[in-house]
């Protein structure tokens, strides 16, 4: 599809730098930080293309959000936003993931059974009769601005098309990574004198929520060619007093592997996990992952993760402190006000 609007379908998003804490000061926006698939939506006479964060075409697996950019029969214009799929209040990363499927009938069963919605923020051409005004050079602060009057015109109640909440305050911007019961990926903090940073960090930070589990360390992988241990695999007791692997951790200090390495091979036994046993194909190794060994289950550690979605972590953790207090019981899933399946 040509673009209408002069700003070309691989247009890459602004990105963001990671820090500790919020900024403060003059000319800082602060937004919630979603966690879904980044998109910017081209609509261009009755078309709608929708892009990835790296310029990969999203539309065919999100044919319903696409129709909801059509139905707002608005004129050309370039949104920026985050892909997202709710169960109950909160996000699910694993339905968007199952979003990514060749088959069509597949993906229009699950766009009505598992709905997706487009949280938007940002604005990158506006429309302007029948023609668009490109933003792109223009300040947050004015594109903020466009974007919010493009959406008290266009948008209706119970849309699937959703403006993201921003705020100046920061006393907001607090309470959104600090709350409780809230399922935000932590905050976004913008500099509202600057333009649209395109492919790039400038301007742009996130902060994101801190979270952390207590485990039990149930077995171990050697590194790749080596003799030293390259992961520890992670598990929690269910209510029924089940283990449960629940994804690893490789953040073990060079300093730290030979030492460990000798005191967990003396802990080697038969077994250890009772439930998502390691070792078999599934989505996230494709059976590609390398013998491990079991150990007794009698060390703990405390971990920091950023997501747990369908009874693991999404992706790896950070040791944070080993916890000889911890009786390994004590490590349930109800520390996190989770059931396995969650």
């Amino acid at each position: 599809m040509s673009s209408i609007v002069n700003l070309p379908h691989d247009y890459l998003p602004m990105e963001t730098q990671p820090v500790k804490q919020i900024p403060e000061g003059d000319n800082w926006l602060y937004e919630p930080k979603w966690d879904g698939f980044r998109c910017i939506a081209f609509c261009e006479d009755d078309d709608v293309d929708l892009r990835s964060k790296n310029g990969q075409p999203l539309a065919r697996y999100f044919p319903e959000v696409v129709e909801e950019l059509k139905k707002l029969n608005a004129g050309n214009f370039v949104l920026d936003g985050e892909l997202m799929i709710w169960q109950g209040d909160s996000p699910s990363f694993d339905d968007l993931l199952q979003r990514i499927h060749p088959a069509a009938t597949r993906i229009k069963k699950l766009a009505q059974e598992t709905p997706a919605t487009y949280v938007i923020f940002d604005m990158l051409a506006e429309p302007v009769g029948k023609k668009s005004n490109v933003l792109t050079d223009k300040t947050l602060g004015v594109r903020r601005a466009s974007l919010e009057e493009f959406v008290k015109k266009n948008i209706k109640k119970n849309s699937a098309i959703l403006l993201s909440p921003a705020t100046d305050d920061i006393d907001v911007a607090r309470g959104w990574l600090s709350s409780e019961g809230v399922e935000l990926d932590g905050v976004i903090a913008k500099r509202t004198d600057l333009s649209y940073q395109s492919g790039n960090r400038k301007g742009a930070v996130k902060i994101k929520r801190i979270k952390t589990a207590d485990c039990v360390i149930g077995g171990f992988r050697y590194g790749t060619n080596s003799k030293t241990i390259g992961s520890l695999l992670l598990g929690m007791y269910d209510d029924e007093g089940e283990l449960h692997h629940v994804g690893f951790t490789s953040a073990v200090s060079s300093a730290e592997k030979e030492s460990l390495t000798k005191k967990l091979e003396k802990l080697s036994a038969d077994e250890s996990f009772t439930q998502s046993i390691p070792g078999g194909p599934s989505r996230w190794n494709q059976g590609k992952e390398s013998p491990w060994t079991p150990i007794d289950p009698s060390l703990v550690v405390e971990v920091q993760f950023d997501h747990f979605t369908n009874g693991r972590f999404r992706h790896g953790t950070k040791i944070l402190r080993w916890r000889p207090d911890k009786k390994p019981s004590q490590c349930t899933f109800a520390q996190l006000g989770l059931s396995p399946a969650s």
